[in-house]
């Protein structure tokens, strides 16, 4: 413990500069900081909406290596946070029957089980929801059998299906996150739709022969892409679904790494990087930050080796995470409410 201890101050010391950058950026940009600072609803929306232009505009320039380099560098850090605001501050670890229900078939799932597994825990979510009449419990069973049914007469286009849904449900859990008194969270989410449009409309075709576009580290070229993500179809169509899931991937991880984290702290003025550590040490214990740091190391350690292999692990391992966002949601449909702090 001591050396845990030890470690933390370590860190805190390492994020001093940091804080130290970050309140002379904030004094160079007042009024303007002050005013996103002291506005809680504001500032999750200007953070959303830069993920959202910041991951069109990378999808329109290096599509690619956003693909690869997404999981690598942001993989870890993401499934922390899943772990974080979808268990610990929606106080899942406190209801026991979550643990079995949720946490068994995610943790098969972790360990190479077959995908179709993960509507266990959905079932499991449903069934352990503290559901606010029994019409509203048979409606969100009936929904769970119809999406089963049609996962598993879809063959290896359900598992497809659910790889694009799940960047989607992580925003639509964000804009249920919490009770707003303003809009700006709509507008981020007007966005993300018309981006998404954009792509499969066309609107990015025209840079799609540039070289820069195409540029991909080895194994991880387009045709890699298109055969995991496109479902076997060809010409423009194709294209666009992956530009499209590189596009709304990168919102993903935005939501759980910035955004739910803007809408989530109890207090609506934004935490210097020593307290968000502080935070993040006082809520997952002293050994999970680590663990996920070391994580992280070890990933882009093998990715500097071999990057495909170390992509494809990586995600064959976190496999288990969409479901759990998807868990969550089941949970608030079935108890009529928008996060468990309402």
């Amino acid at each position: 413990m001591a050396i845990l201890v030890a470690t933390n101050a370590g860190v805190e010391l390492a994020l001093r500069p940091l804080d130290q950058l970050r309140t002379r950026l904030l004094r160079a940009t007042m009024p303007w900081s002050s005013h996103f600072a002291a506005r809680r609803e504001a500032r999750a929306g200007l953070v959303g909406a830069l993920a959202v232009f910041g991951a069109l505009l990378g999808t329109a320039i290096v599509p690619l290596w956003m693909l690869a380099l997404g999981p690598i560098v942001l993989g870890v850090p993401h499934l922390l946070a899943d772990l974080r605001y979808c268990v610990i501050r929606t106080r899942w670890h406190r209801r026991p029957a979550l643990w079995i229900g949720v946490g068994l078939p995610a943790i098969a799932l972790m360990l190479g089980a077959p995908l179709a597994l993960g509507f266990a825990a959905l079932f499991g979510a449903a069934a352990a929801s503290h559901a606010r009449s029994g019409a509203r419990r048979i409606g969100v069973y009936s929904l769970l059998a119809f999406a089963l049914a049609g996962f598993l007469a879809l063959g290896p286009l359900g598992a497809l299906v659910l790889v694009h849904l799940h960047n989607f449900v992580a925003l639509l859990l964000w804009a249920r996150w919490r009770r707003r008194a303003q809009d700006h969270h709509t507008l981020v989410l007007i966005a993300f739709v018309l981006g998404s449009l954009v792509i499969l409309l066309g609107g990015l075709d025209p840079l799609i022969e540039l070289p820069l576009v195409h540029s991909a580290p080895t194994g991880l070229e387009l045709r890699h892409h298109l055969a995991g993500l496109a479902g076997g179809l060809e010409g423009p169509l194709a294209l666009r679904l992956v530009l499209l899931f590189a596009f709304a991937q990168s919102v993903h991880y935005g939501v759980w790494l910035r955004m739910v984290p803007e809408d989530d702290r109890d207090r609506p003025t934004p935490r210097s990087f020593r307290a968000s550590w502080r935070a993040l040490v006082a809520e997952l214990g002293p050994i999970l930050p680590w663990l996920a740091l070391l994580g992280s190391l070890a990933l882009a350690s093998w990715a500097l080796f071999d990057l495909a292999a170390a992509r494809t692990n990586y995600l064959r391992f976190a496999s288990f995470h969409g479901f759990l966002e998807l868990a969550l949601l089941i949970t608030m449909i079935s108890e009529g409410r928008r996060f468990v702090h309402d």
